[in-house]
């Protein structure tokens, strides 16, 4: 797999970039993020394939992306192409292809700091490994003392499931494809953007044995993830027809989204 220069957010014509995080760490807050889990948790924007949500994605280039201006199912079928070319089981292809598809949020009149972007637990002090930690000043929570003490509203290693983080496609994601994938493709979906914890090795004290032993698979999907980015665009249309038929060995014609 090609490696290369990524994550550098500060090369200046990414000044976009830089926007979109202080408007992210100005307001994802924990009430904003157990707002957006009880709006779009019970699932109800309607029911499509899950290719057909692939598709959706064709218009929509991530904001907070340094690395690529690739629509995003192009960059799905990149991160499931390299983990098919290393010979990863069958349900590691399909995460790399559905992994990002909780961004058709954006697509719902939903703000791209809303949506995309790194992700980090609210309610307890903030690591200052958070890509653009200097934003978090702006943060309302720092100012609920209750949030900053020892590890907020949390106790020790109670485990991620018992954590909020920042609302974004992975939480989104997660919850609609949960009762279709094994484990491991879950944690991946649901933690692929906490670089904070999978590549700076922050929140530990948060984690269980369940959490460590499932974060192995998100550090091995990490790198499809990242460095696919800097390969040649897919052919979708050569490449659907074998991952639409990858979709139907794990879930129904439709679901709810």
């Amino acid at each position: 797999m090609a490696t290369g220069t990524f994550r550098n957010y500060e090369a200046p014509e990414r000044d976009s970039v830089r926007e979109f995080y202080r408007l992210n760490h100005l307001y994802q807050t924990l009430d904003f993020a157990r707002e957006k889990r009880e709006q779009y948790g019970a699932l109800t924007l309607g029911e499509m394939s899950v290719w057909d949500a692939c598709e959706l994605l064709d218009t929509l280039v991530d904001d907070s992306d340094p690395d690529t201006s690739l629509s995003q199912i192009q960059h799905l079928l990149q991160t499931a192409e390299a983990i098919r070319r290393d010979g990863h089981p069958r349900w590691m292809q399909l995460t790399g292809l559905i992994h990002d598809l909780g961004k058709i949020l954006c697509l719902h009149e939903e703000p791209q700091w809303a949506v995309v972007g790194d992700t980090f637990p609210l309610g307890c002090p903030f690591a200052p490994e958070i890509v653009y930690h200097e934003y978090i000043a702006d943060n309302p929570d720092l100012r609920n003392p209750a949030y900053q003490r020892g590890l907020g509203i949390y106790s020790p290693h109670c485990g991620l499931d018992a954590v909020v983080m920042s609302w974004g496609h992975d939480e989104y994601l997660y919850r609609v494809v949960r009762d279709y994938l094994p484990i491991p493709a879950q944690y991946i979906i649901r933690y692929h953007s906490f670089y904070s914890a999978h590549t700076g090795g922050a929140y530990a004290e948060l984690m269980n044995d369940v959490d460590r032993e499932m974060f192995a698979w998100v550090r091995a999907f990490q790198p499809y993830d990242l460095y696919s980015k800097g390969e040649a665009p897919p052919d979708v249309r050569q490449l659907g027809p074998y991952y639409r038929s990858l979709i139907r060995e794990f879930f129904p014609s439709k679901i709810r989204f």
